[in-house]
């Protein structure tokens, strides 16, 4: 008599063989990632990713189908792992949020960097950097919102951009990279510029 097949057993192999396959994406998305963080644009190829994802170059163009929508979707994964840390920070809590800043620019500054100096020749690039951009001035405009005026549209405009201009990453390169400040010292800086924009400040 014929045994017949389990359909529990067939959808086990089935799930088994998908979180394969989508573990094998994740693994070439950060080997992208990694070799993004250390080189330009053109000295990464696929070969390069393949290699340090430990696949075939036929195995990346199966996932992703070029080197521009791999960088794409490295670019997502990225941005989302950003946005899990950056969220952390608690609205109104200055140290709090200088501290997150930091802990972002000691992880990603310096591969911020890099795409920033690229992103003019670099299409892809510039999409990720000004998606960046947004996302920094988003996070810096709920982050720091106790310390936004209300009533003069034009008075709040001016402090959130401020705000952003101080917890850029070029002023993180600044101070932590040409300047040679300390983390803690950096962040003592960075709380003391914020503070003098706090509303109890002379000025407005």
């Amino acid at each position: 008599m014929e045994e017949r097949s389990d359909p529990g057993k067939r959808s086990y192999r089935m799930a088994g063989r998908i979180e394969a396959a989508e573990e094998t994406r994740r693994r070439i998305m950060r080997a992208a990632i990694e070799l993004y963080s250390r080189r330009d644009h053109d000295s990464v190829s696929l070969q390069d990713v393949a290699g340090q994802a430990g696949v075939t170059v036929q195995t990346v163009l199966r996932r992703f189908g070029s080197k521009e929508q791999l960088l794409t979707a490295s670019a997502d994964l990225a941005t989302s792992q950003v946005l899990r840390q950056r969220s952390t920070a608690r609205p109104g809590d200055i140290a709090g949020a200088v501290e997150n800043l930091l802990d972002h620019y000691e992880e990603w500054g310096e591969r911020v960097l890099r795409l920033l100096a690229q992103e003019d020749r670099v299409p892809a690039f510039r999409a990720i950097t000004d998606r960046g951009r947004e996302l920094h001035r988003d996070w810096v405009e709920h982050t720091f919102a106790p310390l936004l005026p209300t009533g003069d549209a034009v008075r709040r405009a001016r402090r959130l951009a401020q705000l952003t201009a101080i917890c850029d990453v070029t002023v993180w390169k600044l101070l932590r990279r040409e300047l040679g400040l300390s983390r803690e010292q950096t962040a003592l800086a960075l709380r003391e510029m914020i503070a003098a924009l706090q509303p109890a400040s002379a000025g407005g």
